[in-house]
């Protein structure tokens, strides 16, 4: 199989440094979010190369079924297989909906898959009691539900896990009505965040949403998970002395 493929990569190292640069593999089912991925890969790992594979049949077909398919966790596998023949040290899965097929990939090649989301969901647990999940899709509620509650596990505790689903958001946000899918995420997240000391955005999209409403005096902590998924990356690419 060769996957649709878009490679972005940082700046070349000087000449005379011959250390070869670190490449990571990234997985998204949004082209949009290239670019900020791209950004915080960069800021996080100097001198990474990130090759980009963008497949938004993915998630379409993830909904669709509402769960993830069979010929969708094969593809996964042949990504995760792709990304290790182009020389990458790790594949990061953007797309928490296919986070569960990310980590049975895994299994089938010797680079480590990567979930965007797992370093949110091991934060989640150390910040409070009560945890609120909240999401657009029922594709991305269920993993990501199920994340947080295997990262309690793990640690041996036993929150409260609160999951919601803002219905109606991801049909505005798909018919083009963006104010639409604000209001309604807002009003969800205002609710669940009156119950929770944490609460939980399985999709990166509503960050942007509730940005004012993050650290209030009072609130609850709000967790999103691009910026914390990248620090798996500092363990993968240590920075090395010069």
């Amino acid at each position: 199989m060769n996957p649709p493929v878009t490679t972005t990569a940082t700046s070349p190292p000087a000449a005379q440094d011959i250390t070869p640069s670190p490449v990571l593999a990234m997985l998204h089912t949004v082209p949009g979010l290239v670019p900020g991925m791209e950004t915080l890969a960069a800021g996080t790992v100097p001198r990474l190369r990130v090759l980009h594979y963008v497949d938004e049949s993915l998630l379409q077909d993830t909904i669709a079924a509402g769960t993830t398919p069979g010929h969708v966790r094969r593809r996964l596998v042949d990504y995760a297989r792709y990304a290790e023949e182009s020389g990458a040290q790790a594949l990061l899965v953007s797309c928490s909906s296919i986070g569960e097929a990310a980590t049975a990939a895994a299994d089938f090649v010797s680079i480590p898959v990567l979930r965007i989301d797992t370093p949110m969901a091991e934060l989640a647990i150390l910040s409070g009691d009560t945890i609120g999940v909240l999401a657009t899709l029922s594709a991305t509620l269920g993993p990501t539900t199920r994340l947080v509650q295997d990262s309690a596990t793990k640690q041996n505790k036993t929150p409260t896990i609160v999951a919601r689903k803002v219905d109606g958001a991801f049909s505005a946000l798909r018919a083009g009505d963006r104010m639409v899918h604000d209001s309604l995420v807002l009003a969800a997240f205002s609710e669940l965040a009156a119950e929770c000391d944490v609460v939980v955005l399985a999709q990166a999209s509503m960050a942007r949403v509730i940005e004012h409403a993050r650290d209030q005096p009072g609130g609850p902590t709000v967790l999103a998970s691009p910026d914390s998924g990248m620090t798996q990356l500092s363990t993968l690419f240590p920075a090395k002395n010069s």
